[in-house]
Formats: C-alpha cells, structure tokens, sequence
C-alpha cells in the first residue's frame, strides 16, 4: 500500500512537471497553437507522462496529462497521449539516461530541419550545451511514413545517433529531415531548455553564415573547453553543490 501510494505521489509530481513545461515551451515561444509536446518518464516504474493530442496549451490542466506505459498503453487520463508517443517512447527504451523528450516546430531549427543540413557548431554558445553539430536524420523513406511513422521517426533519431557514434547526452537534441527538432533532457524542464538553446543556436548559426560564407566550424579545442567546462568529469562552470 505504501509502495503504491509512493508511486502515486511520483507520478502526479511528474505530471506536474511536464505539465510546466509544455506551458514553458509557450512561455520561450517555442510552439503556437498545438505544435509541441513535452514527456517525461518515471524510470523506477517504466510510466510515461506526455501532453494530449491536440490540446491548446491555454486549456489545458494537470489532469489532462496522459499517463503511458513503455508500449504505449494508456495507463491513467481520459484523452488520447500525443500522436508522437511512439517517438518518444522509442528513445526512452533506447536510452536510459533519458528523463524527457520534447518535440516542437520552432521556426529556426525547424528551417534547418527542412533544409537537410546539420546545424554546425560555429561558436561558444553553441559548444556550452552541444558537443558538436547537432545532428539532421535522413528522410525517412515511403515505406517508414507508410507504416508506423511516429514509430518509425524513433527510429530515424536512434540510427542517426548511431552512426554519428554520438552519446544522446552529449549532443541532447536532433532535427527529422523535413520535419524538425526533437530534445530531451534530464528531466522536463532541462529537455525545454536544450529546445531553446538549439533554437538560439541555429538561428546563430543562419545568420553567422550568412555574414560569412567560409566560416569553419569552431576549432576543436574550443569546442573541447567549453563543453567540458560546464560537463565534463572536471568541470568547474556554476557553484558547487
């Protein structure tokens, strides 16, 4: 009885949390209308808790989150989980350092989603949150949006992580090739703030192309300084806890 009124705190909690951080992604002008939603996952009992399909985010409650297990069943909520449930729940199975996942249409890493293009790490701001170009999957082919596409978009990301040889904490974000950007995070509101930062930096990284069309990449030993400065096992960057 008590275990189960533990995890019954644990998931309102979580659905408080993601709750706040769809209402962040408004707030930092990261979706209109419906376009985004924030999950998160507590990992001791394998429950999902993901914004509903189709809700204005000037609606919704706490209680309409949707509470789903690993394999998408609805577990607890009376609407229908985000229709990119499956993407999410592919990540959360792949990866377990994932606490959350966000998906938005923001314009800027949205443009370079539909572009095909990386977005490259020209700069300091770009390498105090990414380890490196933030990543653009391939298209996914007639067959995989055929068939179980959100399912299938999963997919994409973990491959595409994959073959970069990239740890998803590292760089904690992606764009889908003619769709646009995922994130995620150690918790609700990290994942939103990594959502941000690649929205900052690829509009950074549009304009300083523009100014300079044979701008390189940051030199490697920068990148290196500034990543592990603020991640690295001797970072220094903030207080100490």
């Amino acid at each position: 009885m008590i275990v189960s009124m533990q995890r019954h705190e644990r998931i309102y909690e979580l659905k408080k949390s993601v709750f706040e951080a769809n209402l962040e992604l408004v707030k930092q002008g990261l979706v209109i209308y419906t376009w985004g939603n924030v999950s998160g996952i507590d990992r001791e009992s394998g429950l999902v808790v993901i914004k509903p399909s189709g809700v204005d985010y000037d609606k919704m409650t706490v209680e309409d989150m949707v509470v789903i297990s690993l394999d998408g069943e609805i577990v607890e909520g009376r609407m229908k989980p985000s229709s990119d449930a499956p993407t999410h729940l592919a990540l959360y199975r792949k990866y377990d350092k994932i606490k959350s996942v966000v998906h938005t249409h923001s314009e800027w890493a949205t443009s370079w989603a539909q572009s095909g293009r990386d977005i490259p790490c020209y700069g300091t701001t770009h390498a105090d949150y990414f380890y490196g170009n933030i990543p653009c999957t391939r298209a996914l082919s007639d067959d995989e949006i055929n068939g179980e596409y959100e399912l299938n978009t999963g997919f994409v990301i973990i491959e595409t992580l994959k073959e970069g040889q990239i740890e998803p904490m590292e760089i904690p974000g992606i764009i889908i090739f003619n769709h646009g950007p995922f994130s995620w995070g150690r918790n609700p509101l990290d994942a939103v703030h990594n959502a941000k930062v690649m929205e900052e930096v690829g509009k950074m990284a549009y304009r300083s192309e523009k100014l300079n069309p044979e701008l390189k990449r940051v030199n490697q030993v920068l990148l290196d300084k500034h990543y592990l400065r603020k991640h690295g096992k001797n970072a220094y960057y903030g207080q100490t806890k």
